[in-house]
């Protein structure tokens, strides 16, 4: 419930930073309305925009600004138009804005249209907007990253334990095999002492 009142609390504005627009579909005005509008909201009329061929930068503080927000990370259909005087509205084009689209640094998202307009939207907010699932989503990659360095420290620890108890009874073997060699060693020499003087089960017989 927070987290759905969250996403729609925090809005980001998308505001025109410079358009320029290369052909007036309306041959019987000289100063042709230009109206940007997103699917299912007002329309936002460019007054300032009468001429072509004329490169035009705005401030985003107009009275006519922001043209649109995003609550969500979720595209809109969206689109530059001209009011006909006549017949239907004619579209300079149509297309997706998304909030992804803002990537650069400077919030900016470029839309070039050839034989048509060049437009430069501005939205600051737009990358930061994240929703539960992504966050759950990089939590999950994190928690990941955690569980395999858990299993690999304890692999590690593991194997040194298993080594250094393997290299204790390889010791302990090898003092075992000593011993017994010594042993075996010093028997032999008691042996040979008992025949050189003479000592043996068939001195006493005798």
């Amino acid at each position: 419930m927070f987290s759905f009142l969250a996403e729609f609390v925090s809005s980001a504005d998308v505001t025109l930073d410079s358009i320029e627009i290369f052909k007036i579909h309306e041959w019987l005005t000289s100063k042709p309305a230009i109206y940007f509008q997103c699917k299912g909201e007002n329309k936002t009329v460019l007054p300032d925009v009468k001429k072509t061929n004329v490169s035009l930068t705005f401030k985003g503080e107009e009275s006519w600004q922001p043209l649109t927000q995003f609550s969500n990370k979720k595209c809109k259909r969206c689109g530059f138009y001209e009011k006909g005087s006549i017949k239907a509205d004619d579209v300079f084009d149509e297309w997706e804005l998304c909030p992804s689209d803002f990537k650069d640094l400077d919030g900016k998202y470029n839309h070039f249209v050839d034989k048509e307009f060049n437009a430069t939207f501005l939205c600051l907010d737009c990358e930061p907007i994240t929703t539960d699932s992504d966050h759950s989503q990089k939590g999950g990659k994190e928690m990941n990253w955690v569980v395999v360095v858990v299993i690999s420290v304890a692999v590690s620890i593991v194997c040194m334990v298993l080594g250094v108890a393997g290299y204790k009874c390889w010791l302990k073997r090898k003092r075992e095999q000593d011993k017994a060699r010594f042993l075996k060693l010093f028997e032999e020499g008691d042996d040979e002492i008992d025949d050189e003087l003479g000592i043996g089960p068939l001195t006493n017989a005798i």
